[in-house]
């Protein structure tokens, strides 16, 4: 399992950044292999946690064409900076040790 860490520093949040982020979460999940998809915003930072099975999937997304467009808009409009880390889970456990994934 990998996960991909997106941290930001919003610039300018607008009504199509909620569409195009809306769409890109949706299409990630169903089409590309994303187990799970977390995000939160704090003033002007943002971070999110997408989950997936395999590093083809994340490289597959990454060359998705509506997900180059989103990418393009968010250098240009939304984004003042970002960074991008892709780690392998190698070891994961819960609590309390029965709930289910």
């Amino acid at each position: 399992m990998f996960v991909v860490i997106f941290r930001a520093k919003a610039n300018q949040l607008d009504d199509e950044y909620a569409q195009v982020a809306q769409r890109m979460r949706r299409l990630a999940l169903a089409e590309f292999g994303c187990v799970e998809f977390d995000a939160v915003t704090q003033g002007t930072n943002e971070i999110a946690l997408s989950y997936w099975r395999d590093e083809e999937s994340i490289h597959a997304w990454k060359r998705q064409a509506e997900h180059v467009i989103a990418q393009e808009l968010g250098r240009e409009r939304w984004y003042e900076s970002y960074t991008v880390q892709i780690c392998e889970i190698r070891r994961q456990y819960r609590f309390p040790s029965g709930v289910s994934e």
